[in-house]
């Protein structure tokens, strides 16, 4: 059984992964760790992460970009692999990721559903491909989220941008008379309303015909099942920063 320390235990993620665990016998929450201590009926819930004393195999975080530094301390000191499901990173916070993965196993991802992770492969393969289409990434998340674009849509422009040699350039958004479309411009737009849960879509146009892929997300429940993946993915790794492609075999 794989021992797991949830970071962000009582958000809303945190109580879906919860729920999961509790159907899953390959894994046990061991400690929790959240802004208030709390002692629930399965774990504890620490609000100080040097306070842990219970067992751990694996780190899951789905908190905030704010706790990252306690986080990568905690997992060097004690050599724990760490799955790091939380957006909005900067610069400064990806160049320590990086630099903790020297030491410990980590996976790092703007979205944990495996079907994303698929799609991203594909919008790779069809911009080698698609040499003269224009490109558009649109995506919809509820209103309570608060980095725009999503880390989804920021993760596929990546991809598609790497395949093109690094060319491409963001476009957030338009608005009034613009110039003709460049064709490496990419145009990033972003919806915030109700209760989507996540929809990210990626558009290839060219002349007279349009490529368009889409991914939905129903539940939350597709992002906890992708985090217990790649912790059992990473449970025996050395160290080294790991990504989707490995974990589902693909690329």
């Amino acid at each position: 059984m794989v021992n797991i320390l949830l970071s962000g235990a009582d958000g809303a993620m945190g109580k879906v992964l919860t729920e999961l665990v509790e159907e899953n016998e390959k894994f046990f929450i061991s400690a929790g760790l959240a802004r208030t201590y709390e002692e629930l009926e399965d774990f504890v819930i620490y609000d100080d992460i040097n306070n842990i004393t219970e067992d751990v195999d694996v780190i899951i975080d789905f908190s905030s970009k704010d706790n990252l530094n306690n986080l990568l301390k905690y997992a060097e000191d004690n050599n724990l692999p760490l799955i790091l499901a939380t957006t909005g990173y900067d610069e400064k916070d990806m160049e320590n990721i990086r630099k903790a993965s020297e030491s410990i196993p980590l996976v790092q991802s703007g979205n944990f559903s495996l079907g994303v992770h698929v799609m991203v492969y594909v919008s790779k393969i069809l911009a080698g491909l698609l040499d003269d289409f224009d490109i558009e990434i649109i995506e919809k998340h509820h209103n309570k989220k608060k980095d725009a674009p999503s880390g989804t849509a920021n993760m596929i422009y990546d991809a598609v941008n790497q395949i093109k040699d690094h060319k491409l350039k963001k476009v957030y958004g338009r608005h009034g008379f613009t110039d003709k479309k460049d064709k490496n411009e990419v145009g990033m737009h972003s919806l915030r309303a109700g209760t989507i849960n996540g929809e990210h879509e990626i558009i290839f146009a060219g002349e007279d015909e349009v490529i368009t892929l889409s991914h939905s997300a129903s539940s939350k429940r597709i992002f906890a099942l992708g985090s217990l993946k790649a912790a059992e993915y990473l449970i025996g790794k050395d160290k080294g920063m790991f990504d989707f492609d490995e974990i589902l075999g693909i690329g």
